[in-house]
C-alpha cells in the first residue's frame, strides 16, 4: 500500500522514504516551511527584503525561475525533475506542462515545495534516495531536469565515472526527442578568476586548481562537460549561457547571440560568500568577448541535450 500525504493538491509519496533526512541546511529550513505555510509567493519579495539572508534569497527569490521559465513546454509535457530541493523551479514547470514528477531526498525540503505549491494539481513529489528510486521508475519523460544537480553525482552515484552514470540513468527516463536539461557553474567562470569563492566548497580558486583540496562536489569547464555529454550518448546538444548566473539568471545568451562588448556589468554579486576583487571584472569580460571567448568564461551553462 502506498504511503501518501497531500499538502493541498501536491501529492508526496513516501514509499522510498527511510524517515530520516540525510540533508538538511539546518534550522533555516524550518523557517522555510514556517514561512511557505503561513505566506504566499506574492509575501516573498518583502520577506527576502526583510530578512536579508542569502539563505532566503536563494530559496525564495522568483527570479530562480528563470532558468527554466522561457523554455518551450505546454500542456502535453511531462516533466522529470531531479532534486528539486525546496521547490525554486517546480512552480515554474508545473505552470507551464503538463505534469512534474520530483525527485527529493528530504521530506521537509519536500514539505516546503508542497506548501509554496499547493495550489497546483499536477506535482508529485517522491520522498528517498534516487539511487531506490530510480529503477522503479518506468514512464518516460519529455524533459528531465538536473537543475544544480550533476555536480554531487560522486556522492550518490555508485560508479567508476558518476558524472556519465548519471547522464545516462537520466537519459533511460526520456521519450525518443526528449530533452534533458542541465544547469551547473563554469569551474573556469569569470567570476571565480575575479575573486568569489567556489559555490559549493567555499574554497578560492578551488575549482580553478581542480578542486585539490575537496571532494564529493564538483563542476566542469565547458569542454569537458562536452566530453562527458559525448561520453553519456549525448551527441547532440545546445548550450546557452546564463548571466550573471543559473541561480539569478537575468539574460541568457546563447551561440548564436553572445553578449557584445559593454553589455556584462552586473558582476559585483556573491550574496552567500565574501570575496575579494582581483580586477575589473566588467573590463575583463569586454577583453574575453573581443577574443570570442565568452562561452569558456561564462558563470553557469544551461545546456540542452536531445536524445
Amino acid at each position: 500500500m502506498a504511503l501518501t500525504e497531500y499538502v493541498g493538491n501536491v501529492i508526496l509519496n513516501l514509499d522510498y522514504y527511510s524517515g530520516e533526512d540525510l540533508y538538511c541546511d539546518g534550522e533555516v529550513e524550518d523557517e522555510l516551511l514556517e514561512i511557505v505555510k503561513k505566506y504566499n509567493k506574492n509575501d516573498f519579495n518583502n520577506i527576502i527584503y526583510e530578512k536579508g539572508s542569502w539563505e532566503m534569497m536563494y530559496h525564495l527569490s522568483e527570479q530562480r525561475e528563470n532558468i527554466v521559465g522561457w523554455f518551450e513546454f505546454n500542456d502535453k509535457t511531462s516533466v522529470l525533475e531531479i532534486g528539486s530541493g525546496c521547490g525554486a523551479i517546480t512552480g515554474a514547470l508545473a505552470k507551464n506542462s503538463k505534469k512534474v514528477t520530483c525527485i527529493e531526498l528530504s521530506k521537509k525540503r519536500s514539505l516546503i515545495n508542497g506548501w509554496r505549491n499547493r495550489e497546483l494539481n499536477n506535482i508529485e513529489i517522491l520522498v528517498g534516495n534516487f539511487q531506490d528510486i530510480e529503477p522503479n521508475i518506468n514512464e518516460k519523460y519529455d524533459v528531465v531536469t538536473l537543475i544544480g544537480v550533476l555536480e554531487y553525482a560522486e556522492s550518490y552515484i555508485s560508479s567508476d565515472n558518476p558524472y556519465v552514470e548519471f547522464l545516462k540513468i537520466a537519459g533511460r527516463h526520456l521519450k525518443d526527442n526528449g530533452k534533458l536539461l542541465v544547469a551547473i557553474e563554469n569551474k573556469l567562470g569569470m567570476k571565480y578568476w575575479a575573486g568569489c569563492k567556489e559555490d559549493h566548497v567555499s574554497r578560492y580558486y578551488e575549482s580553478i586548481e581542480g578542486y585539490t583540496n575537496s571532494s564529493g562536489v564538483k563542476t566542469f569547464g565547458k569542454t569537458e562537460l562536452e566530453d562527458l555529454f559525448k561520453n553519456a550518448g549525448f551527441i547532440n546538444y545546445k548550450f546557452y549561457y546564463p548571466y550573471p548566473d543559473y541561480k539569478f539568471a537575468e539574460t541568457i545568451y546563447t551561440d548564436k547571440r553572445l553578449p557584445m562588448i559593454g553589455e556584462l556589468g552586473n558582476n559585483l554579486r556573491n550574496f552567500d560568500n565574501n570575496r575579494i576583487i582581483t580586477f575589473d571584472e566588467n573590463k575583463a569580460f569586454d577583453t574575453i568577448i573581443s577574443n570570442g571567448l565568452f562561452q569558456y568564461y561564462s558563470n553557469s551553462f544551461l545546456v540542452e541535450l536531445m536524445k
